[in-house]
């Protein structure tokens, strides 16, 4: 079993850290679960591109930089801190265990088990287990398993610990987002009990869609489409670097004509790529609606795209606060915080972990 795990718990305080492949965020969260937390500050530091190409880090020094610039404006002593790998690291595996097994036990029940599923010799993955509760009336214990190769999880070791910090634990961008969303759905006009909501984070390269059923996912899936097709337009149609189109777009320092020509057409092959997403998951699966779209990731602050979004699939769509509920530090501006919460979903439920016993 790794000494540094993906799914143990009782790690307290830390901060939750997300690599992306345009930035790395950074959140720290205070108070208590059953009284409300606390945003006690955040940040986001941009990454050189190609730092991260395909959720594995290419540059080691260039995002231990980033890390250490990001640490300088949290101005945190925390240096504890939650990481996450991409879902496509890692290979997860829901199995079911007979119950009152020792650890040890269990250990060996579970390597035995993911002997069967992971492509790879065991001494060459980082391997760990969640119980994530009985099935049923019976005995049994439903267990999650987790394993992704060494080198992918000893990157972002290697990177954190470059910036003077330690990884205490290492999770799933997936898991850590659904860990947030679990505070949105809560925000949620109406509330969302019996309600399919659909979570779709757009980032730079991509488009992921999840669909949740009460909580519990019914449906995942990638699509080729990000912010970095906007950047690429930018940077062609007013001749600059894609650095300075990135810069460009972030500060709103835009000819006139950007937002008809280049923003609007954007949005509109976005939702587009949505509608899509939804048409897949009505056609591979026995549903055939979505009460609520939930936008998240840096496009989903675009003004005006939860308008577009909802015309073009008829679908109630909002953008995603995890921290709406939340008290905020001194620290924190909540103008910033308001339009850099959607992108900050897996920070935020990485952030999450110190408070889980």
């Amino acid at each position: 079993m790794p000494e540094i795990p993906f799914l143990s718990r009782k790690v307290r305080p830390l901060i939750g850290v997300d690599i992306s492949s345009s930035s790395v965020k950074m959140v720290e969260l205070a108070g208590d679960p059953k009284l409300g937390y606390q945003v006690e500050r955040y940040a986001i530091e941009p990454l050189p591109r190609e730092a991260v190409a395909d959720g594995n880090i290419a540059n080691l020094e260039a995002v231990a930089e980033s890390l250490r610039r990001c640490l300088r404006r949290m101005a945190s002593n925390t240096k504890s801190v939650a990481m996450a790998l991409p879902a496509s690291s890692v290979i997860t595996k829901r199995i079911v265990l007979p119950g009152g097994l020792r650890e040890q036990e269990m250990e060996l029940q579970v390597e035995s088990e993911a002997n069967q599923y992971i492509p790879f010799a065991l001494e060459e993955v980082n391997l760990d287990f969640q119980i994530l509760g009985q099935v049923g009336d019976s005995d049994d214990v439903d267990v999650m398993i987790a394993a992704s190769r060494k080198e992918k999880v000893e990157d972002r070791i290697a990177a954190a610990e470059s910036a003077g910090l330690k990884a205490q634990v290492v999770d799933v961008e997936s898991f850590a987002a659904l860990a947030a969303f679990e505070l949105v759905a809560g925000a949620v006009p109406g509330g969302s009990n019996g309600k399919i909501m659909a979570l779709v984070d757009v980032g730079a390269n991509s488009i992921d869609i999840t669909v949740l059923r009460d909580g519990n996912q019914v449906y995942a899936r990638e699509q080729s489409f990000g912010g970095n097709q906007l950047t690429q337009d930018v940077a062609r149609q007013y001749g600059m670097s894609f650095d300075e189109a990135e810069s460009a777009k972030r500060t709103g320092s835009l000819p006139e004509n950007y937002e008809s020509e280049l923003l609007r057409p954007f949005m509109d092959g976005l939702a587009l790529e949505v509608s899509r997403a939804l048409q897949f998951f009505f056609t591979s699966t026995q549903f055939n609606q979505v009460d609520q779209i939930v936008l998240a990731g840096g496009c989903a602050s675009i003004p005006g795209l939860p308008d577009v979004v909802t015309g073009r699939t008829q679908v109630p769509t909002m953008v995603a606060n995890p921290f709406s509920s939340m008290t905020l530090s001194s620290k924190v501006r909540p103008k910033s915080l308001m339009a850099d919460a959607p992108a900050l979903m897996v920070a935020c439920g990485l952030a999450l972990r110190r408070f889980d016993s």
